[in-house]
């Protein structure tokens, strides 16, 4: 099973990993290695940029706790290089639409968020698109 995970995901990892909350089963499952975790290299990019211009983020998660977590999703998922081509428009959100491209580009076959624009849509070619919830659903039944 190929999953791409949101920056919101991993994100609400960090902010709040209680044992049995969702996203702490989604990436102890990727630790594991019950599914293939795929990484874009943006979507990393994306997400110490946010975590490192939010100031509530910064005050919550330290950087010695940031640099951890990106050294763990460096270890245990596939990175796919930046996509250098102009990505075309998906979503209702264009910041979006390069998730949707990375998904496809890795053959994930599920993109798990919290992102309500990505969410509509449910799927996208052989992409399903989750919430985290059911993700964790799908795991279980696995």
């Amino acid at each position: 099973m190929r999953v791409l995970l949101d920056a919101n995901v991993l994100i609400s990892y960090l902010l709040t990993p209680a044992q049995n909350s969702a996203v702490t089963r989604i990436m102890d499952a990727a630790v594991l290695g019950e599914y293939q975790l795929l990484m874009p290299e943006a979507l990393l990019d994306e997400l110490a940029e946010t975590v490192r211009t939010h100031e509530h983020l910064t005050r919550r998660i330290p950087e010695k706790v940031m640099r951890s977590f990106m050294d763990l999703l460096l270890e245990v998922a596939e990175i796919i290089p930046k996509i250098t081509e102009p990505i075309p428009a998906l979503t209702r959100d264009p910041e979006d639409d390069y998730l949707i491209a990375y998904a496809l580009i890795g053959r994930a076959e599920y993109l798990v968020t919290g992102d309500r624009d990505l969410l509509v849509l449910e799927r996208v070619e052989s992409v399903a698109i989750l919430t985290p919830n059911t993700f964790k659903e799908l795991l279980s039944e696995s």
